[in-house]
């Protein structure tokens, strides 16, 4: 309610509003108003980490966004599932670490103990359940690596 109406420039005021609530936020982080972020006390952010419009992020454990990582519109990361060979049907949290300079481009969908390598690119629209490996590019569903990026 105090965030979602916000102009997209005012990324300090969200910020403030998520460090109240128990986030690790640098203050040079961008959240954009409409990302939705469950139990922030799980959430970290780096120095000029993003978290773009209609990110949906699920924090059941920890999520972690290093030093400039991107989550462009409308990505999910997902740190909860539940154990389907149990009975009762129980919760399953692992974090999600997304490393330095790295990019999950629109829509993308990151499952939980999923770590994105530095430098890595997932494609938009693409479903990673596996790690990547720093400076690799990906894309699909399920993601694959497709090349390395040939920067940094």
């Amino acid at each position: 309610m105090l965030a979602s109406w916000t102009p997209a420039p005012m990324h300090r005021w969200r910020v403030l509003l998520l460090r109240l609530f128990g986030a690790q936020v640098h203050p040079t982080s961008h959240v954009y108003g409409s990302a939705k972020i469950w139990l922030p006390q799980n959430l970290v952010m780096g120095p000029h980490a993003c978290l773009g419009p209609q990110v949906n992020c699920y924090c059941m454990a920890t999520i972690r966004l290093d030093d400039h990582a991107i989550v462009s519109q409308g990505a999910h990361l997902c740190a909860g599932t539940h154990d389907v060979d149990d009975e009762y049907f129980q919760l399953i949290a692992k974090p999600i670490v997304v490393e330095a300079y790295a990019w999950l481009a629109a829509e993308a969908f990151v499952g939980p103990g999923v770590t994105i390598g530095r430098r890595s690119v997932l494609g938009a629209r693409s479903v990673l359940f596996k790690d990547t490996v720093s400076n690799g590019i990906y894309a699909g569903n399920p993601a694959k690596l497709i090349r390395q990026r040939r920067c940094g």
